[in-house]
């Protein structure tokens, strides 16, 4: 059963950046696609970023296009969401989950519901 654990999360002043990182365990990652979450105080949680299982397909929600970057690195077992430019907006608890691949894997899940692995969160708080 995958188990996952984000790190990363920091107070950081609007304009910075931050690695978020999701690492896995008790499975491996490579049969999983991963997608990255995130859920602000007092609003539902939404999507940022996903992967596929192969690596070679990336999906991006409009806030975060341009500024944050999704990577995999199966030998170390850890998914990572570089984030730059970051605005007040930003402030949320980030999630990362997993779905297991099937195929080729090239299919990039979208959808919370898509999901049945979640990490506990990080929170992210962009301050000045």
């Amino acid at each position: 059963q995958l188990q996952l654990v984000e790190s990363g999360g920091a107070l950081v002043q609007p304009g910075g950046s931050l690695r978020l990182s999701c690492v896995a365990s008790r499975a491996s990652l490579e049969h999983y696609a991963i997608g990255w979450f995130r859920q602000a105080p007092g609003k539902e949680r939404e999507g940022v970023s996903f992967i596929s299982m192969n690596g070679h397909a990336t999906n991006y929600a409009d806030a975060a296009k341009g500024r944050f970057s999704i990577s995999r690195d199966d030998a170390k077992n850890t998914v990572y969401l570089d984030m730059a430019s970051l605005t007040i907006e930003d402030t949320a608890v980030y999630y990362c989950a997993g779905k297991r691949g099937n195929g080729l894997g090239w299919n990039v899940y979208t959808r919370i519901s898509d999901y049945g692995t979640w990490g506990q969160g990080t929170q992210v708080t962009v301050s000045s």
